[in-house]
């Protein structure tokens, strides 16, 4: 398996552990997927057009969507994929969708997933930070090269 080949399969396990009908989330494989000292990062403009950030530990990031995902049916479906690997460290752009059902033709939002990876002794490839913001007025997904 290729280096693309390994992250590619670490991304669709990432879009596989938040995306499902209403209810709680199986955590069991975020240790797989993420590096232990990972970081996830939500941001966007706050109603003034101000620029916000919100940092996420592992738990951080699952405690703070528990009540979203009992509440919502949501799937997060790749839409797009760029990844550059340099040695041990790998860069992706994942553009994505969400929607309410895996093949609903109106997304409620698009956006970028900015992933950087780590190739860790084991010679697995595990995601050491993601960042992200979604398309609106003025902000739209560009095309990967």
């Amino acid at each position: 398996m290729t280096d693309e080949q390994a992250i590619g399969r670490v991304i669709d396990a990432m879009y596989a552990m938040v995306s499902g009908p209403k209810g709680p989330r199986d955590w069991s494989k975020q240790r797989e997927v993420f590096h232990d000292e990972a970081r996830q990062m939500r941001t966007g403009l706050d109603a003034g057009g101000k620029p916000w950030i919100k940092i996420m530990g592992l738990a951080d990031y699952s405690s703070d969507t528990k009540d979203f995902f009992a509440q919502n049916d949501f799937f997060e479906v790749e839409i797009g994929r760029r990844i550059r690997v340099f040695g041990n460290i790998a860069d992706a752009w994942s553009l994505y969708e969400a929607r309410t059902a895996p093949d609903d033709t109106n997304p409620e939002r698009r956006g970028i997933n900015a992933i950087q990876f780590y190739r860790g002794e084991d010679g697995r490839w595990r995601i050491m930070s993601m960042i992200w913001d979604n398309e609106r007025p003025g902000l739209k997904l560009p095309a990967l090269d």
